[in-house]
């Protein structure tokens, strides 16, 4: 379709009253236009933040191809480029603006940066995530990997030369360390804001509330890292999340006396995996290993072809998984397919609360379908799900970077 002749048609979707956004998906390779009534000059703009009418128009054929209907698993804070939604059950790719006024109304309120988490609080992950979350900050990407001294090296190889460069590096290769992508407004001062100043003895007398004021120990061990600037923060992402398959620091899944968690797309968009991952240390199990990713429907019908026909929540399940982004974690401990599957408790999260309440999809946990988390059922499948986890996260790498 010719600019102009797109532009015309996308004004039918707007009035003087009511500009909406418009984001550029894809389905099947078919190119769309989704037009979610953001409605962000407008007085309705509150009452659409959690059901947002949705509007798609199939560019090629030049027709429509869902008229506007409300729908309540899209949040505003889910559209911006690059993540995955599903809209009746079809997996949308949000590649692209779908106009210069979405662009500069949306676009400018996703800035990026790292957040490294050192390896002396990796421990603290769930608290960290909770002060990023009641930030306003969303995390789009998260990996737990091992640094060797060169990468550590490379990565501060702006510090090279400097009296402390050499017991930086040997910190930050000592142990795993968490890198995350964050996404929002200002999300680079923000997080830094969070951190601190450096020295966790002046955070401790003039930002008590921050990250390396309550975790920090000294200069090096400082909880963590975040970008000072545009540039470095797209120099730092690139390290630990390459656009090339196969680069950049692995994950630290060990397939050892373990077992898998995934922390389903809903608790990821309700806020929640920060608490769940508090919850799962609280209870003595260590995270040996995490990453986030997004699942495709042909990958979550084969992640859970063992409920195929025996569970009837099954279509509604893989629904879910492929729904959005999802953490998937390998948990290790002595007989850990066991004892954590009695931790996360029963499938149905009304009869956890009865009988089980302290458990994760009691405290978490919607319905049988939104349960919070999953976990594996057999112990002779632990490592395998593992695996099939990691191998989706290295999938979902390749896809983003096409």
């Amino acid at each position: 379709m010719k600019p102009k002749t797109q532009q015309r048609r996308l004004r039918r979707f707007r009035t003087a009253e009511q500009l909406e956004s418009c984001i550029r998906p894809k389905w099947d390779d078919i190119p769309l236009l989704i037009s979610p009534a953001a409605a962000l000059l407008s007085s309705q703009t509150h009452a659409f933040l959690k059901n947002i009418p949705v509007l798609q128009f199939d560019v090629k054929n030049q027709r429509i191809f869902l008229r506007r209907t409300k729908y309540n698993d899209i949040h505003q804070e889910d559209l911006f480029i690059g993540n995955r939604v599903n809209v009746f059950s079809r997996q949308l790719h949000l590649i692209d603006y779908g106009d210069q006024y979405t662009a500069n109304k949306l676009g400018s309120k996703k800035e990026r940066t790292l957040a490294l988490i050192k390896p002396d609080v990796v421990t603290k992950i769930g608290d960290i995530l909770e002060l990023i979350y009641s930030s306003n900050l969303i995390v789009t990407k998260a990996k737990m990997t091992k640094l060797t001294w060169s990468q550590a090296a490379d990565f501060y190889t702006e510090h090279q030369g400097k009296p402390f460069f050499n017991n930086l590096v040997q910190f930050m290769s000592s142990g795993p360390v968490v890198a995350m992508e964050l996404m929002g407004d200002e999300a680079m001062s923000i997080w830094r804001g969070l951190l601190g100043t450096s020295d966790p003895a002046v955070a401790r007398r003039e930002a008590p509330q921050s990250v390396r004021a309550q975790f920090g120990t000294d200069g090096i061990k400082n909880v963590g890292h975040g970008s000072d600037s545009p540039a470095a923060a797209a120099r730092e992402t690139e390290f630990f999340f390459p656009s090339t398959i196969g680069h950049g620091p692995s994950n630290t899944a060990a397939f050892t006396d373990c077992t898998c968690c995934i922390i389903k797309p809903h608790a990821i968009s309700e806020g929640l995996a920060g608490k769940i991952l508090n919850s799962i240390s609280a209870a003595g199990f260590e995270i040996s290993a995490l990453q986030m990713f997004n699942m495709d429907r042909v990958n979550a019908e084969e992640f859970y072809e063992v409920y195929n026909g025996i569970v009837t929540e099954y279509p509604n399940m893989v629904t879910e998984l492929c729904s959005g982004p999802c953490m998937a974690l390998e948990i290790h401990g002595t007989d850990a397919p066991k004892t954590f599957r009695e931790f996360c408790g029963p499938a149905d999260p009304e009869i956890a609360r009865h009988l089980r309440p302290t458990t994760l999809r009691a405290l978490y946990g919607k319905d049988k379908v939104k349960n919070a988390v999953h976990c594996t059922d057999l112990p002779e499948d632990s490592v395998l799900e593992v695996g099939g986890a990691c191998a989706c996260c290295a999938l979902h790498t390749l896809k983003r970077h096409p």
